[in-house]
């Protein structure tokens, strides 16, 4: 599979959760925009070492890709330090995707706690 790591029921939920980028590609292998996807998903990880890329295959894993909402794939979802960041159905250019990378990196984290803590209330 690459730079991208196969996110399972066994460990999706402590990769997303932790500290750190977590980029998700919901896919599977009879989806042709997954296929088509897939090459600028890796290209792109392997220029963000920092940053952990996963894949979960939506056949395999039905039960994520239910918690998860998933109707439409590919999906992407980036948590950072746990916080789900974004999520949108659709494949995306290279540089889409790694502006969409540099924008999360660039996230002053302790202001969208901030800002999810002035929601809850």
């Amino acid at each position: 599979m690459g730079t991208a790591v196969e996110l399972t029921s066994a460990n999706f939920e402590s990769t997303v959760s932790g500290d750190g980028l977590v980029l998700v590609d919901f896919w599977a292998a009879w989806c042709g925009p997954c296929r088509a996807f897939a090459p600028v998903f890796e290209k792109v990880a392997s220029a963000h070492p920092d940053a952990t890329f996963g894949k979960v295959d939506t056949e395999a894993e039905q039960a994520i890709a239910a918690e998860f909402g998933i109707q439409s794939i590919p999906t992407l979802m980036i948590f950072r330090d746990g916080i789900l960041l974004y999520n949108q159905a659709g494949a995306l250019p290279e540089h889409a995707l790694s502006d969409l990378v540099d924008k999360a990196k660039a996230l002053d984290m302790d202001a969208v706690r901030a800002e999810i803590d002035g929601q809850s209330t």
